[in-house]
């Protein structure tokens, strides 16, 4: 039975050295990286960094039952998501909370009251006829010509640009099962003022009258209304030509003054190569409620690609066919429509023919995620929901800092009496213990910085709480398995054999105790929304570290430590002294045989 107990004894010593090793690779790969990537420091939440919370409740629209389900709110956290990037916040967090919440969590740096304005509205998709088109840039400033009809003729970034055949985008619109046209290039644009004067004028339902007995393109008669109209003209153009589409903030008002469906205005939108540029849009012949379906779909009988279907409803359809129909009689970019969300262009597809069936394709250059993404921004137009605010709170940047100052204060509080405790319990154990937690601590600060830039974790004061929380956890790791060492000096064995005898019996109950840590704290992520999900997941990720650490350092080190003379021989201040642990010698039997007893005197 001997030679098995020290096979035994030596396989779960092992080679400590290979252990400490490791983690010390894995915290300096873990060290190095978060030097590289620049993010020294984690991410702080809105509680901590200052910032705007807001909290809004989903209503259903007048007419709809039963719209605040799952999906619905899931794609009015994309809207929101959408509008907040569009202000220029890269760190805001949105989610819903319970089945008609959504919290919005917006850091300092931005005006709140812009933002709560972008995100209550219930968002607002159009088809709009595009009457020209230009680069992002502002136009350059030229002298002003003295003929009389320079206003008539094409602008230079009008020009430059109106020549495209399928709009820069390379999408077209097409009716479902119907020929694609060829890909040679339409004539040039005309010019704004041509293009505001030939435009149909909206009827009262806000589709584009597709006839009117009268000559659209005709100039309009030396009344007030014609005067009127040409002022008009005159400010759209000028705001057109000194537009900035690659400024971020001008992208933002021009979002916010968003005119109304009826009337012409100015908006920006992407290329097919993520260029920026900027279009004047004619009055909305086709609102996003009249989209009844919109999905992506790849086309496996053509050369299509992935392409976008559209189904309209009953009254979508007429407006579709009536705009299309306009569309196909006209030339490059006036035989384009824009799709606008919310202000913005996220398509502008041309046509050749009227699409009359109710439904339409759009293809070009898609791939799966771009066709997906507009196929969900096509739905958002028909999001049957209205938002109340519900809550808003702001947190100033000085109250955030003297909440984390306080939390760190707790933090060292809680760390200083676990420290006291182990000084004064276990002496030179404790030097164990405290490694250990130096560790754990390098491991969890290297980790949480790193998560912010990689998944957007955010600390916040649950979050801190979370971690003050785990230092008892691990302490809780280091004491089971020094008292299972006393044990075994108790019992009479020397340190080494102690602490492989040891271990066995405290890592089973480790295990067992940090998986119910880590199960609740699973628990707790799952079923809770908002701030509470960041003390779970600090729990959560600390419980995992404290295994890690407590496989890969403390037992190594410990077995390292118990071939030292000063644990080894139980010194007064080792934490190891059998006197102290109350071991009393073990009775030494004599090795001779004792003298055979008589039966009889027995």
């Amino acid at each position: 039975m001997a030679a098995p107990t020290r096979g035994r004894r030596t396989s779960a010593s092992g080679k400590p050295g290979r252990a400490l090793v490791l983690i010390l690779v894995a915290l300096v790969a873990l060290t190095g990286g978060m030097f590289l990537s620049g993010d020294t420091k984690p991410r702080l939440g809105i509680d901590l960094a200052g910032g705007t919370s807001i909290t809004l409740k989903a209503k259903n629209t007048p007419g709809q039952k039963n719209a605040v389900n799952k999906t619905n709110m899931n794609t009015a956290v994309s809207i929101i998501e959408r509008r907040v990037n569009g202000l220029g916040v890269s760190e805001a967090e949105v989610q819903t909370q319970g089945s008609d919440n959504i919290i919005v969590n917006i850091p300092r740096g931005t005006n709140s009251k812009q933002a709560r304005e972008q995100v209550g509205t219930t968002a607002q998709l159009f088809f709009r006829p595009v009457l020209t088109l230009a680069s992002g840039a502002p136009a350059p400033k030229q002298s002003a010509s003295p003929s009389a009809g320079a206003s008539d003729s094409p602008s230079a970034g009008s020009s430059a640009s109106s020549g495209k055949a399928k709009g820069d985008s390379g999408q077209q619109a097409t009716s479902s099962g119907g020929s694609t046209p060829s890909d040679s290039a339409p004539p040039q644009g005309r010019a704004l003022s041509q293009a505001l004067k030939a435009d149909p004028t909206p009827s009262s339902t806000g589709k584009a009258s597709s006839g009117s007995g009268k000559d659209s393109s005709a100039p309009p008669s030396p009344s007030a209304s014609g005067a009127a109209g040409d002022a008009a003209t005159a400010a759209l153009q000028s705001k057109f030509e000194s537009l900035d589409c690659t400024d971020a903030a001008v992208r933002a008002k021009t979002s916010e003054a968003a005119a109304k469906p009826d009337d012409p205005t100015v908006a920006c939108g992407k290329d097919s190569q993520g260029n920026w540029q900027k279009y004047v849009l004619g009055p909305a012949a086709v609102a996003g409620t009249d989209v009844s379906k919109a999905q992506a779909v790849y086309d496996t009988q053509g050369a299509s690609g992935w392409q976008v279907t559209m189904q309209f409803t009953g009254k979508g359809t007429k407006k579709f066919a009536d705009i299309t129909g306009d569309l196909a009689k006209k030339q490059s970019p006036q035989n384009q429509f824009a799709i606008v969300l919310d202000g913005e262009v996220v398509s502008d597809p041309y046509v050749r023919e009227a699409l009359t069936g109710g439904n339409a394709e759009i293809s070009g250059n898609f791939n799966q995620q771009s066709a997906q993404d507009l196929s969900n921004m096509l739905s958002y137009g028909a999001l049957p929901l209205s938002f109340e605010e519900q809550s808003v709170t702001t947190v100033s940047p000085a109250l955030g800092g003297e909440q984390l100052h306080a939390g760190l204060i707790a933090g060292a509080i809680g760390l200083a009496l676990v420290v006291l405790y182990l000084v004064f319990y276990y002496r030179g154990l404790s030097s164990i213990a405290i490694a250990s937690l130096l560790v754990s601590a390098a491991l969890t600060y290297t980790i949480m910085a790193l998560l912010g830039p990689t998944i957007g974790f955010a600390l916040n004061l649950p979050a801190v709480c979370g971690a003050i929380v785990a230092i008892g956890i691990t302490a809780d790791s280091f004491i089971v398995f020094f008292e299972r060492i006393r044990d075994g000096i108790r019992e009479g064995r020397t340190l080494r054999p102690a602490v492989e005898r040891a271990w066995p019996r405290a890592r089973r109950t480790i295990l067992v105790s940090d998986f119910v840590s880590f199960l609740a704290a699973a628990v707790l992520f799952i079923v809770t929304v908002g701030k509470v999900q960041g003390f779970a997941f600090t729990l959560g990720l600390t419980t995992v570290l404290d295994v890690v650490v407590v496989f890969l350092f403390t037992k190594p080190l410990m077995t390292l430590l118990a071939r030292r003379k000063f644990f080894a021989s139980g010194h007064s201040w080792s934490g190891l002294d059998p006197k102290r642990l109350g071991v009393r010698p073990p009775l030494r039997r004599s090795r001779r045989a004792s003298a055979p007893v008589d039966p009889k005197e027995a």
